[in-house]
């Protein structure tokens, strides 16, 4: 039940998030869970290994690197859901610092197990 209530969170997150920013869009909710989906995966998967990769470049930017890390991941994932666009970078980079912020919000109401 845990998984389903954080999955659907992370929907409305999104949801939110694109609202929110003009250079993203989703077609809708469907779009929105699937982007949830896509994103958890991508971040469990693909993102430690990178992460391990670039640490050096990472370490030498004073971890601002790992932001632009995650505005790739974003537009990976984009490209990967229909129904999920990121006009840039930069909206990809907007993106994940909103959502960050508005997955914050949401956890402050989320009760705890």
């Amino acid at each position: 039940m845990s998984f389903l209530i954080n999955w659907l969170l992370s929907g409305l997150a999104i949801i939110i998030t694109a609202y929110l920013l003009p250079g993203v869009h989703l077609s809708g909710i469907k779009a929105a869970l699937l982007t949830a989906v896509a994103l958890g995966l991508i971040n469990a998967v693909i993102k430690p290994v990178l992460k391990l990769l670039t640490l050096p470049l990472t370490i030498m930017t004073l971890g601002l690197f790992s932001l632009a890390l995650n505005a790739l991941l974003i537009m990976l994932t984009a490209k990967l859901v229909p129904g999920f666009q990121v006009q840039g970078f930069l909206w990809a980079l907007a993106f994940s610092l909103v959502l960050a912020l508005v997955n914050w919000v949401l956890s402050i109401f989320k009760q705890d197990d």
